[in-house]
């Protein structure tokens, strides 16, 4: 069988008294979009920068496309991509000057590849904008061909739609796809829960823990405990109040206009509106959720 293009056994990474990384384990195949899902903070860029060799870790070990990550750094960066999340763009130089400085780092040097990367994320007829003077999303962009401009097989990406609006995210996460129907793999490290439902597995991170890896239906079948009911009533805290203190309910929450509830399974809707009722709460109406990543997170952060 070939190695995966990533293979991760219990690597940690301490920073004097702080555990960033701890004992993480886990494999990402050729193809795949994977994505490390967790809050700031919790050891998602520590792990890629330790993949990367940037950072020597402090036990464990790692392969990248078969090389060490630690001992083999440069075979490494010279078949992986890399867009950090504060990524480096020279504002005073035009989108095309950015490029091809970069793919100067790479020894590239030929226009026709430069221009074949613009295109590839969108950029042509931006050659000539000045980088200060593009949106988030357009900025985004041109990392992106940065980190592909050398045609890697894996590519990292750190937070990549941090701060962009929905339809730009949309728009990155289209290119991304495209990316990996050519057969780049990706890893993609986000704190954003519905990003995490576009990959094809998710990892699960916390205090620099990995506490689950698996596609996104998987992870939820596993891990979130009950039926979700969506639940409108008035007054939503009166109701709030109600279903907390209500036997069978798993975890009941605030979602915008009405409530969200985890009930033990079986536990049916008439339980509930009586709960409601019964502590003055105005019931209106009811239908069955589906379970999100989030439910699945908050139930992992719980155990």
């Amino acid at each position: 069988m070939p190695l995966p293009i990533i293979y991760v056994d219990e690597l940690t990474r301490k920073f004097g008294d702080f555990t960033a990384v701890d004992h993480v384990s886990f494999e990402v195949n050729a193809g795949e979009i994977v994505g490390y899902l967790g809050p700031n903070g919790c050891g998602k860029t520590t792990t890629i920068r330790m993949l990367l060799g940037l950072l020597a870790p402090t036990s464990g070990s790692a392969t990248v496309m078969g090389y060490d990550a630690f001992s083999q750094t440069e075979q490494v960066r010279m078949r992986a991509g890399y867009m950090s999340q504060k990524f480096a763009i020279y504002d005073d130089l035009t989108v095309w000057e950015n490029l091809r400085f970069y793919a100067g780092v790479y020894g590239i040097t030929d226009k026709a590849r430069i221009a074949e990367t613009l295109a590839h994320v969108g950029l042509i007829g931006h050659e000539k904008a000045l980088t200060g003077d593009l949106s988030v999303g357009w900025r985004q962009r041109l990392a992106l061909g940065i980190a592909l401009v050398h045609k890697p097989q894996l590519l990292f990406l750190d937070e990549p739609t941090s701060g962009v609006d929905p339809n730009a995210r949309r728009a990155f996460w289209d290119l991304i796809y495209a990316l990996a129907e050519e057969g780049v793999t990706i890893l993609v490290t986000t704190h954003y829960m519905d990003e995490a439902e576009y990959c094809g597995r998710v990892g699960m991170m916390r205090g620099g823990k990995l506490l689950a890896m698996d596609s996104p239906l998987a992870l939820k079948e596993q891990l979130v405990p009950g039926d979700v009911w969506e639940l409108y009533a008035a007054p939503l805290l009166v109701g709030l109040a109600a279903l907390e203190k209500t036997p069978g309910v798993l975890r009941t929450g605030l979602a915008g206009d009405h409530l969200r509830v985890i009930v033990e399974k079986g536990l049916g809707e008439k339980t509930l509106i009586k709960a409601l009722e019964s502590a003055g709460a105005r019931f209106q109406s009811i239908q069955k959720g589906e379970p999100t990543l989030e439910d699945v997170f908050v139930n992992l952060a719980k155990s």
